[in-house]
């Protein structure tokens, strides 16, 4: 019975992305069949002020300096989730590309707003990120563990999962120590037994939607390929250990001696 899910689990999903695009690519099809959907995007600000220069991502989605991106991607976004029949929330925050490394916020900066919106939503399952690689992706992630941890001792605590971040888990390693990361925090990523409708057509007209991104996608993260492919999406539940195997965290690997 391990990776089952009880009756009700998956009644209200929150899908926690860090940017408008990854919801769609990383979890679109434990979205796509279950209409109680929020997908809450924590990097959906617009800055300031745009920077003078328009970034080599940008560019490449056709934008020039002056130009308003967060409204366009903003739109772009909703006609996405419209299509896999979610709704959205979008956080304030402003993509790393905007803001200098100085002035960029911590997670414990994002977890209150974040769990202020989980909290009005009032899931029964919550699916971060694994967040890797990208600095929003690893914000967001840390930021989620911070709102899981305050909410983990509620009555109607929803369950915790972590989506692969699409593209980035194909980097040497880093999908391996993400997972390593929180065993040793205590909480054991394991693959679950989560229903889903696998529909590369619903799947691939979501991604579509964000046309301001999808050249860069393809420039950087072998968009096409990875589609044609049928890359599998993977949802790791995110649960301390079972009673009594706590030890197997400080254990050594016995077959390496």
């Amino acid at each position: 019975m391990w990776g089952a899910l009880e009756d009700g689990a998956l009644d209200r999903i929150v899908v926690v992305s860090p940017h408008f695009d990854d919801a769609a690519l990383g979890a679109a099809h434990v979205i796509g069949p279950h209409p109680a959907c929020t997908v809450v995007t924590v990097m959906g600000g617009r800055p300031d002020v745009y920077p003078t220069e328009v970034s080599e991502w940008d560019a490449a989605g056709g934008f020039q300096a002056g130009d308003d991106i967060v409204a366009v991607r903003r739109e772009e976004d909703g006609e996405a989730m419209a299509l896999l029949g979610a709704g959205t929330e979008w956080l304030e925050f402003v993509d790393h590309q905007y803001v200098e490394p100085v002035r960029r916020p911590a997670p414990a900066d994002v977890a209150p707003v974040l769990e202020r919106a989980v909290r009005d939503i009032g899931p029964t399952a919550v699916f971060l990120p694994m967040g890797l690689a990208n600095p929003d992706h690893g914000l967001t992630h840390a930021a989620g563990l911070l709102v899981r941890d305050a909410l983990a001792a509620g009555p109607d605590a929803p369950l915790w999962f972590a989506y692969e971040d699409a593209g980035y888990k194909h980097l040497p390693g880093l999908l391996a120590w993400r997972i390593s990361t929180l065993f040793r925090r205590g909480l054991w990523p394991t693959p679950s037994v989560v229903p889903m409708q696998v529909d590369m057509a619903a799947k691939r007209a979501a991604i579509a939607c964000y046309a301001s991104q999808v050249a860069a996608l393809e420039r950087e993260h072998l968009l096409a390929e990875r589609l044609d492919a049928n890359v599998p999406e993977q949802y790791w539940r995110l649960d301390p250990p079972p009673e009594g195997w706590e030890a197997l965290s400080s254990l050594d690997d016995p077959d390496a001696r």
